[in-house]
């Protein structure tokens, strides 16, 4: 369940009933995002993809993807880690046309949930992004997988925690 406003808890040591416990989780929206950058700080000019799938009760309710033209060309070394080219960009929109639709789609209500493996860095690249182009940003609550995976799996478990090394050691394509 995820907390949300609901009538006062029990006291200690009395177990919540369910209407106490916020929102079920089958009611709640993850949108789960994945950015691309060319490495610089975040801003407008430094997003090169978005992408975001919207979940509700473990079916996909909506997609966002495109690729955005930074207006400047991709490291090499990042090209390497996303393979993700100036070329590829070169005819995508620059994300002042891109962020009003993005910012729409996070939007789904009061039981949405953002989930991203390293939500900081994503999160603070949108928000940059947005107030830089002085479009409303409203803060979203957040699930980092990065900061739940550094709990679940021990590095005598996996050698590290990127998203790829995860994805393998629990069988996920």
């Amino acid at each position: 369940h995820v907390v949300s406003p609901a009538p006062s808890p029990p006291g200690p040591g009395v177990q919540a009933s369910f209407a106490q416990m916020g929102t079920p989780l089958s009611e709640v929206v993850f949108v789960v995002v994945d950015l691309e950058t060319t490495g610089a700080k975040p801003g407008p000019e430094s997003i090169t993809e978005i992408g975001a799938v919207k979940v509700r009760g473990g079916e996909t309710v909506g997609e966002f993807s495109t690729l955005v033209n930074p207006g400047q060309p991709i490291p090499a070394f990042i090209t390497s880690l996303t393979g993700i080219t100036t070329a590829m960009t070169a005819r995508a929109p620059r994300i002042a046309a891109v962020i009003p639709s993005f910012i729409e789609f996070l939007s789904a209500g009061p039981s949405t949930v953002v989930a991203a493996h390293n939500a900081r860095f994503d999160i603070g690249h949108l928000r940059s992004a947005a107030q830089e182009l002085t479009l409303p940003w409203q803060e979203p609550r957040v699930v980092d997988t990065l900061a739940l995976a550094r709990r679940a799996w021990s590095r005598s478990e996996v050698p590290n925690h990127r998203l790829g090394t995860l994805a393998s050691f629990v069988g996920s394509p």
